[in-house]
């Protein structure tokens, strides 16, 4: 069997706090106004990626898993996790804040939800003038006294905010109290996981006058109380794979393409670019596709090399 690059169907996520910018922005086509998410990659239950290009088309990702596992996944993938596809990548359009969440561990995911955990990173692709972040707590705090500003829904005076700008990137251990802010398009890699904690939602309520659940006890245990920087610092290069970071769940390069790059790796994973910014063609002896702003593409492990030609920055990513 001929493996090639792989595009798969975008998984397209209505939310209170979604806008038009995925398609605005990232040519994503959908009908609404209020789309905040695009699921890239996904194995996550009832919403499992199908494949949109060549030969592979019309299979979901699980099942090409299940045909080719050493293939679509290589060993470090599959000592690490199994069978199982271990990463979720997104896109999201914040138009207003999100809540203020936070994701369990592996361990208590595990033990509550039969789940992994749910550690993140996020990448800046645009924001507007003043946007910001929440990470992490401005200064080290209690449990009691962390409940008493839930109870008094002051929770926010205690929150860090971060200005944000094009190119910022985060990383989010599990037990970070985070949100983002209104008025940020972000690239998301995390665990595969649906697992979220949401401790205050700015009081929101829908047409019916009715607010969304919250899951202020069960994220009592999940909660780092220290203070928390999770800021990413890091120079990109042209032509340069830059590491922005390395956890025991991913690792994320940036790689910043002029012109033309020879692309070489071992077979012990797979990889997935997600294309940031501008255009570029791949070519494989068997294979040629161009790719744009807002694809995401699964570059099986089995697949060693192959040139790119175009300028656009990729995240790359890889277990």
């Amino acid at each position: 069997m001929l493996f090639y690059p792989l595009l798969f169907e975008p998984i397209f996520k209505e939310r209170i706090w979604g806008g038009t910018k995925l398609k605005e922005l990232l040519n994503k086509s959908f009908d609404g106004h209020q789309i905040g998410e695009s699921w890239e990659l996904s194995t996550v239950e009832n919403d499992i990626s199908v494949v949109a290009n060549g030969a592979f088309k019309g299979l979901n990702l699980n099942q090409l898993i299940d045909k080719y596992p050493a293939e679509i996944l290589g060993v470090n993938s599959i000592q690490n996790f199994g069978h199982n596809f271990p990463l979720l990548f997104k896109f999201l359009d914040a138009k207003e804040d999100l809540s203020i969440q936070v994701h369990p561990n592996d361990k208590l995911a595990k033990e509550r939800h039969n789940s992994f955990g749910k550690t993140e990173m996020w990448y800046v692709m645009q924001a507007d003038e003043n946007a910001r972040l929440v990470v992490g707590f401005k200064d080290k705090i209690n449990k009691k006294d962390y409940q008493e500003h839930i109870e008094n829904k002051t929770l926010a005076a205690i929150l860090n905010e971060t200005p944000v700008e094009k190119g910022d990137a985060f990383f989010l251990e599990t037990g970070t109290v985070h949100a983002i802010g209104a008025g940020v398009l972000i690239a998301e890699i995390q665990q595969t996981s649906d697992i979220t904690y949401r401790l205050y939602d700015w009081d929101r309520v829908d047409a019916n006058g009715v607010g969304r659940e919250l899951h202020a006890d069960l994220a009592l245990d999940a909660i780092n109380f220290e203070t928390t920087n999770t800021k990413l610092n890091y120079e990109a290069a042209k032509n340069k794979s830059v590491t922005l970071v390395q956890c025991p769940f991913f690792k994320t390069n940036i790689l910043q393409i002029s012109e033309k790059y020879n692309w070489k790796k071992t077979k012990e994973s797979f990889t997935v670019f997600m294309c940031i910014e501008g255009s570029f063609c791949l070519n494989m002896l068997h294979f040629k596709g161009t790719f744009k702003k807002g694809d995401t593409i699964l570059i099986p492990a089995i697949i060693a090399s192959f040139e790119i030609i175009g300028e656009a920055s990729l995240l790359e990513i890889t277990i």
